[in-house]
């Protein structure tokens, strides 16, 4: 596999270097918090996420801009998802203590930037015209958002494990409250299912035979994990489901609805292409 030229050009290392100086700046933070050191650097760590963010979104754009269409393989599907994860963790964080996620979300940010460097794909470019660019668009959006609601499960699995071991030290005692957490999962998993919805109706409305071969994969895939998320929600809302089940039903849906997306995608682009 050869690294195009493209990793040597100057707005793709400065973008960089932008996250790897952001995750860097977290960890600071994060120790010092935990040394009950004051803690500083927050409004630098704000500026330099918020260039970091400008950059990687230029490189996005600017890859897109190259195109009559727009490509959406594998690797800049990669790309765009976490970004979008490192968007709305950064608006979240900016009201809330979750700098902790930041340590997980930023390194598969830089290395899904990575990965459109490695491998341009072979997708065809798809015409934004009558209101395809709206069902990619909320389907990105709502893919990130469920990227960072497991994330936010994980990050709640092993802050729960701690607690019922008596034993929340490290990083655990940086994290907001046990009842914070779950409440932000069940908001961030809400946002995740109405996005998701308007990206499944916008299909059926735009999409030509959204059941053809090469999207029926994805497609009940992807309603399959609309349906689990929803499931959890009601179960929430009806019975009080917390703790271990919402994690197990938060990661179930996320690991169905990336098959759908993702899976589909791997292998169409590696291993049929491969074949």
């Amino acid at each position: 596999m050869i690294i195009t030229f493209n990793l040597f050009a100057i707005p793709n290392l400065l973008a960089m270097l932008a996250w790897l100086a952001t995750w860097l700046l977290i960890g600071v933070r994060l120790r010092n918090r935990l040394q009950g050191q004051p803690q500083e650097y927050r409004q630098l760590l704000i500026v330099v996420w918020l260039l970091a963010l400008g950059m990687h979104g230029w490189t996005i754009l600017h890859a897109i801009s190259q195109t009559p269409g727009i490509t959406i393989d594998f690797a800049r599907a990669s790309s765009i998802v976490m970004w979008l994860c490192s968007v709305l963790l950064f608006i979240t964080m900016l009201r809330r203590p979750l700098e902790t996620l930041g340590i997980f979300v930023v390194p598969f940010t830089l290395s899904a930037m990575l990965l459109p460097l490695i491998n341009e794909g072979n997708s065809a470019a798809l015409d934004l015209r009558n209101g395809l660019g709206v069902h990619i668009f909320t389907s990105l959006l709502a893919y990130s958002m469920l990227t960072l609601a497991a994330l936010q499960a994980l990050l709640l699995a092993w802050q729960n494990k701690h607690l019922h071991n008596h034993n929340p030290g490290g990083l655990i005692r940086t994290l907001p409250p046990l009842l914070d957490m779950e409440a932000l999962l069940f908001k961030l998993i809400l946002l995740g299912v109405m996005l998701l919805s308007a990206g499944l109706l916008s299909g059926a409305l735009y999409v030509d035979n959204l059941f053809s071969q090469h999207l029926v994969h994805k497609t009940v895939l992807s309603i399959i994990a609309l349906l689990v998320f929803a499931t959890l929600l009601a179960g929430h809302w009806r019975y009080g489901w917390r703790g271990r089940i919402a994690i197990r039903w938060t990661l179930s849906g996320f690991f169905i609805l990336m098959l759908a997306f993702f899976g589909s995608k791997f292998v169409l682009e590696f291993l049929v292409k491969s074949s």
